[in-house]
This record gives structure tokens, C-alpha cells and sequence, in this order.
């Protein structure tokens, strides 16, 4: 039987995910440790090839959307696929960045037992993120959305004989948990109303239907509040801060690079395609996730300001960058081209931060399995004895800084011109001061860890092995290119927003 094309990255992550145990068996017959490491990457390999086959075919099929169901399980009932340009980007962000941290991880985690485990949830995290980002229905997209919300509460108490991963992962579950179970509150009250699951269905059924405002804004509320905690926004972020410096690198930069992200693309494609059609005051909700917006990035910024410990600095900062998107999300809600311009800005920096986030993270892991110590007066001036991580990070920071050259400019500019253009001048403002604090403390960074001389206790490092080297200088290239030529980026990421924004092709499902 053929495997219908938009399932096939999903199926390749899986099966991959199901082989690395017996995999690993084989390795240690043949007496090749790494071949569950290398089977892994090649698994990676082959999803994001065939990502690249849907991204042709969904370029030249009419509507630039494809849709599949399993027979006998179709709309608006059954089990469906819908993948837009906004699926394929997303999709691409979740396996690239898996990639990169798979590649890392082979000397990384080299200490660790039970990689088999580690390596099975990585591949089982990215086939969920992809299957959210392809999902149709809600039934689908709670599945998916479940299937890598365990494989990240696993991932970050990987190292389960230190309390601090226990710590950090049951309260990432505990929240994680209540969050999705507003998220299926909100579902049951939408399946009631409409009497489908179905994406398509439902946002037809609401466009003719006759429902209380309040309940609309009572659900509307569900999913912001349900979503907003898996992408750490205030005051629902207490849970990040604390999963990432407990988590293995790697996953940090899988956290903040890209699971925070599915919950930015859950508000998107449910907000502007299931629940737009509806007769509401969209004003409101715009002007309720603006203000959210506006406080995340402050109370990230600010927080990260006090940090002496590197990886929960780069956590903070991922608040803050999310409040940063969060406005951008704000302003595609108004609609038109003005909406239109904000989710592409919006879109442009969930790509950007998942490649600057997750650059940092690394470099902050190599730092932290060179030195063996997170605290940055203790990783004083080590950059001089690991000059191809000192030059990688400063250029990551500087990049998260919205400094030119850098990919992060090009974004972050974005959203505070299409922030302005939908007349809300006072948010941008404030954008623009968070975007100056965010520079002082990564300044901050780069001195201690940079300019400084040495500290006695850094004298004897060594730079990173170059498995860890490679993902991290891929991911600064990335950074270069895209800042100094951010056409197709954000002709990519337009294109996305369009989908987002194109109820009328969505809904012919």
C-alpha cells in the first residue's frame, strides 16, 4: 500500500523512534556503539527530505494545500491532514532544529545512560511537533499535541538521579497537563456547538450559527490561557525557567526553539481559521493578547537581567522573545493586509528565534560540558580558551539582540513596524525598550564570558568537540544568511501567514 505523501514524515520519524532500541542492540553485537546515534541522525535525514517533497508538492497543487483522510474516516467525522504553507514551515522548524540537536547530542550525552530512551523521545518529540502542524481535525491535533508534550516532560527529567530534572519535570507536567486540559475543555464545548472535531467543519458551522458571545469569548479564553502555558507567556511561565537549566542542552534548545512555538501555531491556525468566521469584537481579543504580549516581554527581560546561571538567563530571554511574537500574533488578528503583514513579521521571528534560541542553548552546553558549571562568574573569560564557541555565541547574541547584520533585526524590526501600521504605537514602544534591555544583558554575557580574562577555575578547557561545532556554526551561518538576505525567508514565512489568513481555500476541504 502507498503511504500518501504528507504522512510520510511523520511515519519515518516514528518508525525510526520504534527501531532505535533493536538498533542499538545491533550496535553493540557489531561492536559499533554509534550506529543508534548515526541511525537517528539518518532518520532526521530522511523526515526532512520528505518535507522537502511536500513543500514541492504543496507548491504546485491549486490552493497550495493538501488534504488526506483515511478512508471510510473522512470529514467531518473522521481522522484528517491538511497541510498548507503554514503547516510546511512550521514542520520544516521542528525537524531542522531535531537535526541539529540529534548531531549534538553524540558527544553531548555521551556520558548518559539509557540513550536509547533519550533517542527514541527525540525522534517521538518531533513527530508529534510535526503531526500538530499537520493535523486537520482537533482529535488528530490532541494527539499529536499529547504524543510530544510526554516526550518533553521525559526529556527534561532525562537525568532523573539529580532532583533538580524530578523538580523542574513535574512541575513542567503538572502545568503542561492543566494547560492541555483547557485545551480539550475548550474542544468538548466546540464539538457540543458544532458536532464535529474537523477544522474545516467547524469554522463553516460557526459562520452561519447563532452562538452567545460570551461562551465564544469563554472559549476564545480556554485556548489562549491552555496555549499560552506551553509558550511560557506571563503568568503562565514559571514552568521554563525551570526545565531548562534541568533539561539536557539539546532539549533546552528543542524547549525554546520550537515547542513553545507549537502552541504559538496552535493560536494561529485555531484563532484565524477555526474561530474567526464567528460574529465577535476580534478588538478585544487584540487588545487582550497585546497587553499579555507587552507583559511577557517585560517580565522576561527583566528577569533575565538578574541571572547568574546562563541557561536560566537564555530561559527568560525565551519568554521574552515569545512576548515579542505574541504582538506580531496580535496584530495579524486585526485582519487584512495589515493583519497580514504582522503574522508574517510575527512568522519570520518564530523562524529566527528557533534558530538563534537554539544556537545559544548549544553554545551554552558547551560551555557548560567544558567547564562543568552553568554560573557565569565562574565561566569567566572562557571564551578565550574556546574562541570557535566565543565567536559562534557572540554571534547569536548579538543576533537575538536585533543588532544588524543579524537575522534577529530583520524580524524584530518587523514586528514594531507592523505593530505601528495597526495603530498600536504604545506597544511598539515598549517592544523597543525590552529590545534595548535584551541588548544590555546579552552585553552582559558576551563581557564575563568573552572580554574577561580567564578565571583559574576555566584555564584548562578545551574547545567543544566538533559534533557539537557543527550544528552550532550551521546555526550561525543561518543567522548571517538570513540577515543579510532575508528575501526568501520572509517570502516563506508570507506565504505561511497567507495560508493562515485564507479561510476561504481552508474551509473547501
Amino acid at each position: 500500500m502507498e503511504i500518501p505523501l504528507l504522512l510520510q514524515p511523520i511515519l519515518i520519524l516514528v518508525v525510526s523512534a520504534v527501531l532505535v532500541p533493536p538498533i542499538s542492540l545491533l550496535g553493540k553485537a557489531l561492536k559499533f556503539e554509534r550506529l543508534r546515534e548515526v541511525f537517528t541522525i539518518a532518520g532526521f535525514i530522511v523526515a526532512f527530505y520528505s518535507l522537502c517533497n511536500v513543500y514541492l508538492k504543496v507548491s504546485t497543487v491549486e490552493g497550495h494545500l493538501i488534504s488526506y483522510h483515511f478512508k471510510g474516516l473522512g470529514p467531518p467525522f473522521g481522522v484528517t491532514f491538511i497541510v498548507d504553507w503554514l503547516s510546511v514551515f512550521m514542520a520544516f522548524l521542528f525537524c531542522g532544529l531535531g537535526l541539529m540537536a540529534a548531531i549534538y547530542s553524540i558527544r553531548y550525552m555521551e556520558e548518559d545512560t539509557g540513550l536509547d530512551k533519550y533517542y527514541t523521545l527525540l525522534l517521538t518529540l518531533v513527530a508529534g511537533l510535526v503531526g500538530v502542524s499537520f493535523a486537520g481535525d482537533f482529535f488528530n491535533f490532541f494527539v499529536f499535541w499529547e504524543t510530544f508534550c510526554i516526550s518533553s516532560y521525559v526529556l527534561v527529567t532525562f537525568r532523573i538521579r539529580k532532583w533538580e530534572p524530578v523538580e523542574a519535570g513535574f512541575k513542567y507536567l503538572i502545568m503542561g497537563t492543566f494547560g492541555s486540559l483547557l485545551v480539550l475543555l475548550a474542544m468538548s464545548y466546540l464539538y457540543g456547538l458544532t458536532g464535529t472535531l474537523s477544522f474545516p467543519y467547524i469554522a463553516k458551522a460557526l459562520s452561519t450559527a447563532t452562538v452567545n458571545p460570551v461562551l465564544l469569548y469563554f472559549l476564545i479564553g480556554l485556548l489562549l490561557t491552555g496555549f499560552g502555558i506551553c509558550a511560557a507567556v506571563v503568568p503562565f511561565h514559571t514552568w521554563l525557567p525551570d526545565a531548562h537549566p534541568a533539561a539536557p542542552s539539546p532539549i533546552s534548545a528543542m524547549l525554546s526553539g520550537v515547542v513553545i512555538k507549537a502552541a504559538v501555531y496552535g493560536i494561529i491556525r485555531i484563532l484565524a481559521v477555526v474561530l474567526y468566521p464567528v460574529s465577535i469584537d476580534w478588538g478585544i481579543i487584540v487588545l487582550v493578547v497585546a497587553i499579555f504580549a507587552t507583559l511577557t516581554m517585560t517580565v522576561g527581560n527583566v528577569m533575565a537581567l538578574l541571572q547568574d546561571d546562563i541557561k536560566r538567563l537564555l530561559a527568560f530571554s525565551s519568554v521574552a522573545q515569545m512576548g515579542y511574537i505574541m504582538l506580531a500574533v496580535s496584530v495579524g488578528l486585526v485582519g487584512g493586509v495589515i493583519g497580514l503583514y504582522g503574522l508574517t513579521a510575527g512568522l519570520l521571528h518564530v523562524m529566527n528565534h528557533a534558530i538563534m534560541k537554539g544556537l545559544l542553548f548549544l553554545c551554552a552546553g558547551a560551555l557548560l560540558h567544558a567547564a562543568g558549571t552553568r554560573n557565569l562568574k565562574e565561566l569567566t573569560g572562557i571564551g578565550h580558551k574556546m574562541p570557535v564557541t566565543a565567536v559562534v555565541l557572540a554571534v547569536g547574541a548579538l543576533a537575538i539582540s536585533g543588532i544588524p547584520p543579524f537575522n534577529g533585526f530583520i524580524s524584530e524590526l518587523a514586528i514594531i513596524l507592523a505593530s505601528i501600521n495597526a495603530g498600536m504605537g504604545i506597544f511598539a514602544a515598549i517592544m523597543l525598550a525590552n529590545i534595548i534591555i535584551g541588548f544590555s544583558y546579552y552585553l552582559k554575557l558576551l563581557y564575563i564570558l568573552v572580554w574577561q580574562s580567564p578565571t583559574e577555575k576555566v584555564r584548562s578547557v578545551k574547545e567543544a568537540p566538533i559534533s557539537m561545532l557543527f550544528p552550532m556554526v550551521i546555526l550561525m551561518i543561518l543567522c548571517i544568511v538570513i540577515g543579510v538576505w532575508p528575501q526568501p525567508f520572509i517570502g516563506f514565512a508570507s506565504q505561511a501567514a497567507e495560508a493562515a489568513l485564507n479561510l476561504t481555500t481552508y474551509i473547501r476541504i
